[in-house]
């Protein structure tokens, strides 16, 4: 799926790819799709609760060989 825009938090640990991924949703329109890289383990439950209490759809997390970690979030 291709991103209208994709924010870097790898290296930062809770709450700051959460807070960045706000803020960078914020910038987009409603459908428009922000891929958020990470390399905090939690992030994954993190971006699960963030799109429950925010709206927005979380369409896919990915987990990489690398100890990464992808989310993809759809602005509501």
């Amino acid at each position: 799926m291709d991103a209208t825009k994709e924010i870097d938090t790898r290296g930062l640990n809770c709450p700051l790819p959460i807070l960045k991924a706000k803020k960078a949703l914020s910038e987009l329109a409603s459908g428009e799709v922000l891929k958020v890289l990470t390399t905090d383990p939690g992030s994954l439950r993190d971006f699960q609760a963030f799109a429950k209490q925010t709206g927005n759809d979380l369409l896919d997390q990915q987990t990489l060989p690398n100890n990464e970690f992808v989310h993809l979030l759809r602005r509501r």
